[in-house]
C-alpha cells in the first residue's frame, strides 16, 4: 500500500480524445485507476489502496486524532482543470460510529476547486439515508453544497429540499455516479439512471473552473474507483 505522494504519474491513467463536435470543441477523457495515491492532494485524509467488496479501491480515512468538526476530507487531483463536462465514478460510505454517532457515510466528489478545497462546489450521497424507514430521511439522500459560503445546512435552512432529493442507495455497496456540469448548471445521475435525482441550476461559485476531486465527511470510510473525468469546456 502506497500513501500520498506529490507525483501525477503514479495515478495511472489513459488519455483518450473523442471527436470534435459542430463547434470544434473536443471532448477530452481521462480515466484515472486509483491504483495509487500517488498524484493526490490529501486534505484532512490518509489514502491507501485496498480491496473492498471484491474491488480494489482506494481508500479515504480521517487521520489519527481527527476533530469530527474538520467536517470534510478531500483528495485532490493534483494538475486538474476542469470547468464543464461529466466527472464519473464508483464509490461507497461506510459511517464511523465510533467517532461521530449521528454519522451517515456521506461520500461524493468536488469540483471547480480552488485554494485547496476551500472554494468548491460539492455533491454527495448520504447512503445511510437512501433505505431510512423515515420518509423525511429518505428525502435527504443526495445533496449539492458549495464551499464556503452555501453549506448543506445553509441551503437547508434557506431554501428547503431545493439542493437535496431521494435516490435508493444501499449503504456500503458500490454505487455509480455521474455528474454532468455545464456553466452555473449540474445533474447527478445515481447507477445508470437515464434521469437525474439532482438538479442543480445555480451553482454557487457561478461559471467558474478549478480542480476535481474525491471528497467525504470526516466521520467516514470512504472507498473509490474508476474515476473519470470528460472535459467538454
Amino acid at each position: 500500500m502506497r500513501l500520498f505522494r506529490a507525483t501525477f504519474c503514479g495515478l495511472g491513467f489513459a488519455l483518450l480524445a473523442l471527436a470534435a463536435s459542430g463547434q470544434n470543441k473536443r471532448a477530452q477523457t481521462t480515466t484515472y485507476r486509483l491504483d495509487s495515491a500517488g498524484g493526490l492532494e490529501l486534505i484532512h485524509a490518509t489514502a491507501q489502496v485496498v480491496n473492498y467488496r471484491g474491488r480494489q479501491a482506494l481508500h479515504l480515512a480521517p487521520t489519527p486524532g481527527q476533530d469530527p468538526g474538520t467536517g470534510s476530507m478531500m483528495a485532490l487531483v493534483a494538475g486538474s482543470d476542469f470547468r464543464d463536462g461529466m466527472i464519473e465514478a464508483e464509490l461507497a460510505g461506510v459511517p464511523i460510529a465510533a467517532m461521530d454517532p449521528t454519522a451517515r457515510g456521506f461520500v461524493g466528489l468536488v469540483f471547480r476547486a480552488q485554494e485547496r478545497g476551500a472554494r468548491a462546489e460539492n455533491i454527495y450521497l448520504r447512503p445511510t439515508n437512501g433505505r431510512a424507514d423515515d420518509q423525511l430521511r429518505r428525502n435527504h439522500a443526495v445533496q449539492y453544497e458549495s464551499f464556503p459560503e452555501f453549506p448543506w445546512d445553509r441551503l437547508r435552512r434557506e431554501q428547503p429540499g431545493v439542493y437535496e432529493s431521494y435516490v435508493d442507495l444501499e449503504a456500503g455497496a458500490w454505487t455509480k455516479i455521474k455528474i454532468e456540469v455545464a456553466g452555473t448548471k449540474a445533474r447527478l445521475y445515481v447507477n445508470g439512471a437515464e434521469q437525474p435525482c439532482l438538479i442543480v441550476n445555480d451553482l454557487k461559485l457561478g461559471d467558474a473552473r478549478g480542480q476535481i476531486g474525491l471528497w467525504a465527511f470526516v466521520a467516514t470510510d470512504a472507498y473509490f474507483s474508476n474515476l473519470r473525468v470528460t472535459r467538454t469546456d
